[in-house]
């Protein structure tokens, strides 16, 4: 049920939750060296994290976690991540 009260065609209420959101990509040094790559401020009520967990561990070939936050991903991978965003973004509209 939409929230802005428009019918299910004109609906905007998930164009401007994702627009809101304010998405961190950064790495972390862990011991012995270790990188891991931190995925910060995905909102849990308009994204499926299981599936966006799913789909970065499948195009990154790494391991990661989506329990708890932030997301983690094993490996550098900063500009991998923003552009699976930007591409998982521009395939929803």
């Amino acid at each position: 049920m939409p929230k802005c009260g428009l019918p299910q065609e004109l609906c905007v209420c998930e164009t401007i939750s994702k627009e809101a959101q304010k998405i961190k990509v950064y790495t972390v040094t862990k011991r012995f060296g270790k990188v891991s790559t931190i995925i910060q401020g995905i909102d849990e009520k308009t994204i499926d994290l299981k599936k966006l967990t799913t789909l970065f561990k499948s195009h990154l070939a790494c391991g990661g976690t989506s329990k708890g936050r932030p997301h983690r991903a094993s490996g550098n991978h900063v500009a991998k991540v923003k552009e699976i965003l930007i591409r998982k973004d521009s395939t929803n509209r």
